[in-house]
């Protein structure tokens, strides 16, 4: 009987080589045949290109993106190269392209040969790091009371209770009739109207 479970257990380890216990040798060689390598495709250093293929690509030149590695680096850096983790330049251009195009995902990943949710995940640390900075960068004139700016917007546009602006949005229209209808197309070669948003207090 015990011999007979023996041949049992070893048929059955042969038809299922995808067991954790493996007994038999033929199962061991069915389960390399079977198992998938990990691919790790060569990636370029996107700052070795000119200037003007990364103004083409990332509307930024070589030593913008730098300036961007710098000041975003110690936010986005992994803590280790594990999986052939993305360096802070390629995660920085990666982002840079998706918000210089406003493509989708798929379209990012196929021109960076990187896969969606790569691209998901770098895009949201890179925009995490740039939101946690907004504060060094995005302020209102210290050295000018509210009151002022708000009546000066008033005077300019006679918006009540404004002190900034900010520009600017693109809002997708219907190809206008007439002479001017080429004025309309934006630069993704759609009809707009460049949209201004304003701060109210």
């Amino acid at each position: 009987m015990k011999a007979q479970n023996c041949v049992f257990l070893s048929a059955l380890t042969m038809a299922c080589p995808f067991l954790r216990d493996v007994v038999d040798e033929e199962a061991l060689v069915l389960r390399r045949a079977f198992r998938r390598e990990r691919v790790f495709r060569d990636r370029l250093d996107p700052l070795a290109f000119p200037d003007d293929h990364l103004y083409e690509r990332y509307r930024f030149s070589a030593d913008g993106i730098r300036y961007l590695c710098r000041l975003l680096g110690p936010r986005i850096k992994h803590r280790t190269a594990r999986s052939h983790a993305l360096s802070v330049e390629q995660m920085v251009c990666v982002a840079l392209r998706f918000f210089a195009s406003g493509a989708f995902l798929y379209s990012v990943g196929d021109a960076e040969q990187l896969n969606k949710a790569t691209i998901c995940r770098t895009i949201r640390s890179v925009c995490l790091a740039i939101k946690a900075l907004a504060d060094v960068f995005i302020s209102f004139p210290g050295h000018r009371r509210l009151c002022d700016m708000k009546e000066e917007f008033y005077r300019i546009a006679g918006f009540p209770n404004v002190i900034g602006a900010v520009d600017c949005t693109h809002i997708r229209i219907k190809a206008p009739s007439g002479a001017h209808e080429a004025d309309f197309v934006n630069r993704k070669s759609f009809h707009s109207i460049n949209v201004q948003v304003n701060i109210t207090v």
